[in-house]
């Protein structure tokens, strides 16, 4: 790939987006859309980037973006995420399935050289070993879930059909610095943010439920790696470590991360939560992308502890 080539990220505002505007920065154009719903404008500050905010479901702006002629498109943006989902599944189907169908038809029309879509390990529903890309189940939980998957069959019909040059990511639990604690937001900020302020970590469950935690500068790598890696077109990767991580341990490696005792109280599992156990087998995107995830459970709870610490997210007032 050409430096200099223009690449547009969308929700590129948000924790794993502006990590890899940032990196990409460095020797591309880059431009940003994002409706700053679950993202920060904050994290994109100081950083070189065209920026729209607005909707990917919004076609008079998508039209303005294209008109950029971008090389490469990343779509991040999405109405995340399960719970959010369960509250307002119909916004959930109009941005996840919708917005992404949009976002895909613009790409084709300008003839772009790669389009990767990130979706979720949410579409493999309950497994009870690591999960290979080809366990796809169809009892889903919830419209977070259904959405995503759907993007998955959009971006798969304008490859074969179109021949759009699409990559499909399934990310395991990304977390890291740049993602604000919230209602709607992953279980790590939340209870960084609980533990900074003394207040008790809420677990809903046994504490034993099982994820693969992959820190976000391993997220970002693989999607570099997608959009370089000529294997990687057509395909279908997971992106996590291929190590599961208990609530429970989760707690303890926050607790050591911050330095100080913490409160847990254990309430029962939300009605749709069925998940028991999660975890990536990282076998395809190791072998065909050389994707080593180098950034360690431990060290990443540290950066994101530190990174809290700096940013005062300690006093963030949660909007979401």
């Amino acid at each position: 790939m050409n430096s200099k080539e223009t690449i547009l990220v969308t929700g590129g505002a948000g924790a794993i987006g502006s990590r890899l505007v940032a990196d990409l920065c460095r020797n591309h154009k880059v431009l940003v859309l994002d409706d700053l719903s679950s993202g920060w404008f904050d994290n994109l500050r100081g950083l070189p980037v065209s920026f729209w905010r607005g909707s990917v479901t919004d076609e008079e702006i998508l039209r303005e973006v294209f008109a950029e002629k971008p090389s490469v498109v990343f779509h991040l943006a999405a109405n995340f995420a399960n719970q959010n989902s369960v509250d307002y599944p119909q916004k959930d189907l109009l941005v996840n399935a919708l917005g992404t169908l949009k976002v895909l038809e613009f790409s084709r029309q300008i003839g772009i050289e790669r389009f990767i879509y990130t979706s979720s390990s949410c579409v493999y529903g309950n497994m009870d070993r690591p999960i290979r890309e080809d366990m796809v189940g169809y009892n889903l939980d919830t419209p977070y879930a259904i959405s995503k998957l759907a993007g998955e069959h959009y971006a798969e019909f304008f490859h074969k059909f179109h021949g759009l040059p699409t990559v499909v990511l399934r990310l395991f639990n990304s977390y890291g610095p740049g993602e604000y604690p919230g209602k709607y937001r992953n279980v790590i900020p939340n209870f960084i943010y609980s533990a900074l302020n003394d207040l008790p970590l809420v677990v809903t469950g046994t504490g034993q439920e099982t994820r693969d935690y992959t820190f976000v500068e391993n997220t970002v790598a693989a999607l570099k790696l997608a959009m370089v890696h000529p294997e990687a077109v057509g395909g279908v990767f997971n992106v996590g470590t291929g190590s599961e991580t208990s609530l429970n341990m989760l707690i303890d490696g926050i607790r050591k991360a911050i330095g100080t005792d913490i409160k847990v109280e254990y309430q029962k599992p939300r009605d749709w939560d069925h998940i028991t156990r999660r975890c990536a087998d990282v076998t395809r995107i190791r072998e065909q992308l050389n994707y080593h995830p180098g950034v360690s459970l431990s060290e990443g709870l540290r950066i994101t502890v530190d990174w809290f610490r700096r940013n005062d997210i300690k006093n963030f007032k949660m909007y979401n």
